[in-house]
């Protein structure tokens, strides 16, 4: 099982941020790559909850969405095709006194199959820059979505 930790900073707040990681509306793959359109089913969606498919290249995952703490989203996987067990996802949003926002993020990443256990793997060690970099552009893309530019 592969656990891996991001802490980022974003000029988003944490409601711009939550705001974008929870709109399942087509146009989701240029804020979350991983997350192509064609494979994106909501199965429900209710005040702070949804249940939601989403993949790409292959590899697809349903979680369960929660955001009833405006500071915290954790997308919990109910079904794969390569992850299973503990696997998925927890944003946790801190407010910073210059109207920043401290992003953290883990991932679990548990493989039910020899493929899911390899990726993890290699998600674990070598992948983890390719995840750091698809989280960088896409604290870069909700910036930009909110208009937000560094000085």
């Amino acid at each position: 099982m592969a656990t891996i930790h991001f802490t980022e900073q974003t000029l988003a707040t944490p409601e711009q941020f939550v705001a974008s990681l929870t709109d399942f509306g087509p146009g989701r793959r240029e804020l979350f790559p991983n997350s192509a359109d064609e494979f994106l089913e909501v199965h429900s969606q209710s005040d702070g909850h949804a249940d939601v498919t989403e993949g790409s290249g292959g590899i697809w995952e349903r979680l369960t969405y929660d955001w009833t703490d405006p500071h915290r989203v954790v997308m919990t996987t109910t079904d794969s095709n390569i992850w299973g067990g503990a696997s998925g996802h927890t944003y946790t949003f801190t407010p910073q006194p210059d109207g920043s926002t401290q992003l953290d993020v883990v991932v679990v990443r548990e493989g039910k199959n020899l493929k899911g256990r390899l990726t993890g793997v290699l998600l674990g060690g070598p992948g983890k820059g390719v995840l750091a970099k698809a989280l960088k552009n896409t604290i870069k893309a909700v910036e930009a979505r909110n208009q937000l530019t560094r000085a």
